[in-house]
């Protein structure tokens, strides 16, 4: 406890609200959402604060601190002299780390907020090297990986994927990729440089169609677990996993299409420039860095596209799941809600 001496009257009235804040921490709800999700800029500032790429470089103790500040205030015990501002903190590394079904630590390279860094690069390289088919095919079996361990790492976890599906899903999503920017590669040959530019986007967005729901084919068999308002547990539904499924596809297109859209007709004139051909070993390298502008605000607008805990009409479900609803609830339940990934 703080013994402080008033000065004057605003000192005193500082005072006494920190003393409140700290009075009624014990009763923070550290699972309330910062900005209203039921916004698109609510969602939008959220997710910009969770896939802070600066969050992937801080050292493994500072996680868990946070998981174990996070996991604390839950139980409402929370330490002497904790700010709002640190469980703020903490809550912000714990949704860009841990998994929001299991609580489990995120592989590095898989999390939201290994986007910017990791998809810069490998889309930057990717609208680069276009010309050569060596190329092409190297670009497009890298991007899929990557893609493959996000999609796996951000799924509904309450489904689990085996070894074999994944493996499924790995080799027909590079297939699919490498097929299709293969094929258009071949067909633009005779077709406007800045055509032949965008072939990369179109096998982005062909492979992502293919890619997440394959990577998350066991919760179209499945079926992933729907809640009623209060988080309790009701059923599974296949509808509802199509639903989450397909909003995430719409979100991965999004946030790669700006950049690999508009980026090569910037890149079609910069190159024309005289000084931009006395240069070409630099044109890589800035391609690099302004797809990494790009991707510094479509991550954030891309993923609130959608809402993370989304509400679907229980008259929209499965028939028998509407009747086990109707049964426990009678008419009183209108929406059901669960996790679409992310």
């Amino acid at each position: 406890m703080c013994v402080c001496v008033p000065v004057t009257s605003a000192v005193s009235s500082e005072v006494s609200w920190v003393s409140t804040m700290k009075a009624d921490l014990s009763g923070f709800n550290i699972d309330a959402p910062r900005w209203d999700q039921g916004t698109f800029l609510g969602r939008v500032k959220h997710f910009f604060n969770i896939t802070d790429p600066r969050t992937i470089f801080l050292p493994e103790r500072e996680l868990d601190w946070a998981k174990a500040t996070v996991e604390k205030s839950r139980m409402g015990v929370v330490p002497p002299g904790t700010q709002v501002e640190q469980l703020l903190y903490a809550k912000k590394l714990y949704d860009s780390a841990f998994h929001p079904d299991t609580g489990e630590k995120m592989n590095v390279i898989g999390r939201m907020s290994f986007q910017v860094p990791g998809g810069m690069i490998i889309t930057g390289f990717m609208l680069q090297f276009y010309r050569t088919m060596p190329a092409v095919i190297f670009w497009q079996w890298v991007n899929q990986s990557f893609n493959a361990l996000v999609n796996y790492t951000n799924r509904n976890a309450a489904c689990p994927t085996s070894v074999r599906q994944m493996a499924l899903a790995y080799f027909t999503a590079t297939t699919t990729a490498v097929a299709t920017a293969v094929g258009m590669n071949m067909l633009t040959k005779r077709a406007p440089p800045l055509v032949g530019r965008w072939v990369p986007f179109a096998a982005v967005a062909a492979a992502n169609c293919v890619n997440i729901p394959m990577m998350r084919q066991q919760e179209l068999i499945q079926g992933i677990s729907v809640k009623d308002r209060s988080h309790n547990e009701i059923g599974q539904s296949r509808r509802a996993a199509a639903v989450g499924i397909t909003q995430v596809v719409i979100s991965r297109i999004t946030m790669a299409a700006p950049g690999m859209i508009l980026l090569p007709i910037v890149m079609e004139r910069l190159e024309k420039l005289h000084f931009m051909k006395r240069v070409r070993v630099l044109h890589a390298p800035l391609q690099v860095m302004l797809c990494g502008c790009f991707l510094i605000f479509m991550v954030p607008v891309a993923c609130g596209l959608f809402p993370q805990e989304c509400e679907l009409p229980a008259s929209y479900l499965e028939p028998e799941l509407r009747d086990t609803i109707k049964a426990k609830y009678g008419e009183l339940m209108p929406h059901v809600y669960f996790n679409k990934g992310l």
